[in-house]
């Protein structure tokens, strides 16, 4: 099966040819290519969080999900998502007396090939766009984000949209 992803980054003179690879500690699935599967949230996350040039690009690539994770809609794949998480935190948890990081976390599920199987993990986090609260208090449309780890599962990528930071 395959999906739309879109790559937000600060704007650039010139275009992207592949996306970029997040390399941050904090990146909440560890290093991968990051896609949002709605524009809209590529955009509010472009508009927010890319501010460095004063303007950001939105990529749009097609994304081979026949190999990936899917913890949003497959429960028995969120139920094996979650077993790991809490298995590799209280693993951390034990060894060092404290609640781990991503960093931590990732680099164990790195370190033990965890992941190694799969071309990427479908997640949804929680947003901060009020669009995804149009009911209040209640965020019930979902904001998903595509960790990419097998960059040859991405094809079509192309410059889709470039935009003002607030």
């Amino acid at each position: 099966m395959g999906r739309t992803g879109y790559h937000t980054q600060e704007h650039r003179i010139k275009e992207l040819e592949e996306p970029i690879i997040c390399r941050k500690d904090n990146a909440w699935l560890g290093e991968a290519y990051y896609f949002w599967l709605e524009e809209l949230d590529a955009l509010y996350w472009g508009e927010n969080a890319k501010r460095r040039t004063g303007k950001f690009g939105v990529y749009i690539g097609d994304i081979d999900c026949e190999n990936v994770l899917d913890t949003v809609f497959n429960e028995e794949q969120y139920e094996f998502w979650v077993k790991n998480v809490e298995k590799a935190a209280k693993q951390l948890l034990k060894k060092t007396g404290s609640k781990p990081t991503l960093k931590e976390i990732n680099d164990l599920f790195k370190d033990k090939g965890i992941w190694d199987d799969i071309d990427g993990i479908l997640f949804q986090d929680l947003s901060q766009n009020p669009i995804h609260f149009l009911v209040e208090k209640f965020q019930y449309k979902k904001r998903i984000q595509l960790a990419l780890y097998n960059k040859s599962k991405l094809s079509n990528f192309a410059l889709h949209y470039v935009g003002d930071c607030n």
